[in-house]
């Protein structure tokens, strides 16, 4: 599948680089890491649950840090001292998950129970951002708002 090109959306669509720059870069041919594995679940009109799959990580040994745009989950295990394994099949690894979110995209709660880390998200639209009618009137008086609508 070739690539294709937004250069001529970039001069045409004002306020949309960070949408295009996240289709541009889902393009770029990278390895997949698939660990830890998690699923996306829309659990409501607007909001979502991201599960992970930590099996033998505890609550010490992740971080989620929620940045604009961005949600990070980093998972480090401690080396347990004197160890041997004859049979190494659970992974221990760390790792470094980072999930791109939408606008007013908001943390509300983080749960880890039977080794599932459990991260519910909800979209919190500002009052000052939401739609809102504005009456036309003749003449220089300024215009007022008629209603307010929920997006």
């Amino acid at each position: 599948m070739s690539a294709l090109a937004f250069a001529p959306l970039y001069r045409s669509a004002i306020g949309f680089d960070r949408v295009l720059n996240l289709l541009q870069e889902s393009q770029q041919s990278a390895p997949a890491d698939n660990y830890p594995r998690y699923n996306i679940e829309k659990t409501g009109e607007q909001t979502y649950r991201i599960t992970l799959a930590v099996a033998g990580f505890s609550l010490d040994d992740i971080t989620i840090t929620a940045r604009p745009n961005q949600l990070v989950v980093v998972g480090k295990r401690q080396a347990k001292d004197g160890v041997q394994y004859l049979h190494q099949g659970i992974a221990q690894r760390g790792f470094d998950r980072r999930f791109e979110l939408a606008d007013h995209i908001e943390v509300t709660d983080a749960a880890l129970e039977n080794g599932l880390l459990s991260i519910d998200l909800k979209r919190e639209v500002p009052e000052a951002l939401k739609p809102r009618t504005i009456q036309i009137i003749s003449g220089a008086s300024a215009p007022k708002v008629i209603n307010q609508q929920a997006a």
